[in-house]
């Protein structure tokens, strides 16, 4: 991904004051347990909050954003900057501080062989895999789900109700989902479920848009998007767990957030949900309202503004 000379000077400013500030406070990481009066979030240092390249993760990060300039912290956006694989270096480099991710598929890229599937064995799991230099906080309730989903007129043609149903057809289906979704799934599939795809087509986020306008004929759409209503689209449950817990989670570097960041981060992730996460995407992806707006209408409405 290409970046301006002066976005890669901000990047390196950002990950030496970051480190400074690791070195001057590294025994007051809040995730570690002490108190951190001059960890990054304190006075004067910069939070960078990243989002990755699809509405609801710039959403998220707006929303995480704003709850801690509401606890006068002092934060940097930079958001839409590309898939996980991307934004995991920019985490462990110091070029970004916090990141809203989804553990279940935090932890399927850090470990492609992980069998747990509750948020309680998820996390923990996490806990052990990440590096000593980065921590997630509290899970929210809200998750916002892999699924692998149809249009109803599929599900009532083949009879299709679990991603097990889809053996038999398989092989005449085109399956669509963001970028990086075949090297994540595709030997999955294979293994878990015994499907081969005739074809895997990137489709980001308008694979909804695919599968009603017929160019794919399995989609991987997220439980949170609102046009699966819209759209009548049939979630396939997944008997075998493929995709496991995906609840909304800030992933962190330890030593860019202190004792107010963390709790400002996890205010937040208590007061989100499914439904109501649902819903403000419904403003974002269909009535095309503007992700900071609909970010700061949920803090004052939750009271974190």
């Amino acid at each position: 991904m290409k970046r301006s000379r002066r976005a890669v000077l901000l990047g390196t400013l950002a990950a030496l004051a970051l480190g400074a500030t690791a070195c001057s406070s590294s025994s007051s990481n809040p995730l570690d347990g002490g108190s951190s009066a001059a960890a990054g979030g304190g006075s004067g240092s910069t939070v960078i909050v990243g989002s990755a390249n699809f509405p609801e993760n710039v959403l998220l990060g707006s929303i995480y954003s704003q709850a801690l300039k509401a606890k006068g912290v002092k934060v940097e956006e930079k958001f839409n900057i590309g898939s996980r694989e991307v934004l995991y270096g920019q985490l462990q480099s110091g070029n970004l501080t916090v990141l809203p991710e989804y553990n279940g598929s935090l932890l399927a890229h850090l470990d492609a062989t992980a069998t747990a599937v509750t948020t309680q064995d998820v996390n923990a799991a996490l806990t052990k895999t990440l590096p000593a230099s980065l921590g997630i906080l509290d899970s929210s309730p809200a998750e916002d789900k892999d699924t692998l989903s149809v249009t109803q007129e599929a599900a009532d043609k083949y009879n299709l109700k679990s991603i097990s149903d889809l053996a038999a057809k398989a092989g005449e289906f085109t399956i669509g989902g963001p970028p990086e979704f075949k090297s994540r799934r595709e030997q999955q599939f294979k293994d878990v479920y015994g499907l081969t795809f005739k074809e895997w087509k990137p489709t980001a986020d308008t694979t909804a848009n695919a599968l009603k306008d017929g160019s794919i004929q399995v989609g991987n759409v997220f439980t949170t998007d609102p046009k699966i209503v819209q759209y009548k689209l049939v979630p396939l449950t997944d008997p075998k767990n493929v995709f496991g817990a995906q609840n909304v989670t800030p992933l962190v570097s330890k030593a860019g957030v202190n004792a107010t960041a963390t709790a400002a981060l996890n205010a937040v992730s208590a007061k989100l949900d499914t439904a109501g996460l649902t819903a403000l995407m419904k403003r974002v992806a269909i009535d095309k309202e503007d992700p900071s707006t609909v970010a700061k209408d949920w803090l004052k409405a939750n009271g974190l503004d």
